[in-house]
């Protein structure tokens, strides 16, 4: 098995800026104790073209992309996306690659949505580390979204990540003995 029945994917580069939004927010993730069907992965530039193509159609039944995206919103908005309501263009990497055309394979055996976020700058070719106030203050919001898609309550996720810095009461909600 390469990837469980959940995918969360973080695409996207911290050298460019905003581009950097997917991997911050799966980096928050990581710190979660998630159930083990769930895969939380950083799949950088590479997602659409390699590890998406990694997935296994029989175990994988969900794959949830947690990308920048231009929408014409305000910096820092969210919005969710199935592969088909994808805005013709809007879904490219840095490099201008159409990123949406290798999920139109997978779209018919996993269930895909994009978490996208409206970017406040893409700095390619230049490079330049952190992303703008305005993405850095939509990752919260963006883990809670992700928690409740696939099922987690973020409070009790939260309790989880401290009873794993201070053992002891709690363990049992973290499904630990205490």
């Amino acid at each position: 098995m390469l990837y469980p029945e959940i995918v969360i994917a973080g695409c996207g580069n911290p050298l460019f800026a905003d581009d950097g939004f997917g991997p911050a927010v799966i980096e928050e993730l990581q710190k979660l104790t998630l159930p083990g069907n769930i895969m939380v992965v950083d799949a950088g530039l590479g997602g659409p073209h390699f590890i998406f193509t990694m997935l296994d159609n029989g175990e994988t039944k969900r794959l949830i992309i947690v990308d920048i995206a231009d929408f014409g919103a305000e910096p820092g908005t969210l919005a969710e996306f199935r592969v088909e309501d994808l805005p013709a263009g809007s879904y490219r990497d840095a490099h201008s690659w159409d990123l949406a055309e290798p999920l139109q394979r997978l779209k018919d055996t996993v269930d895909i949505t994009v978490i996208g976020c409206q970017p406040k700058r893409v700095t390619d070719p230049e490079m330049e580390i952190g992303l703008s106030d305005e993405i850095r203050n939509a990752i919260p919001k963006t883990v809670r979204h992700v928690l409740e898609m696939v099922g987690i309550d973020y409070g009790t996720a939260i309790k989880c990540l401290q009873e794993d810095a201070q053992p002891g009461a709690g363990a049992e909600a973290c499904g630990r003995e205490g």
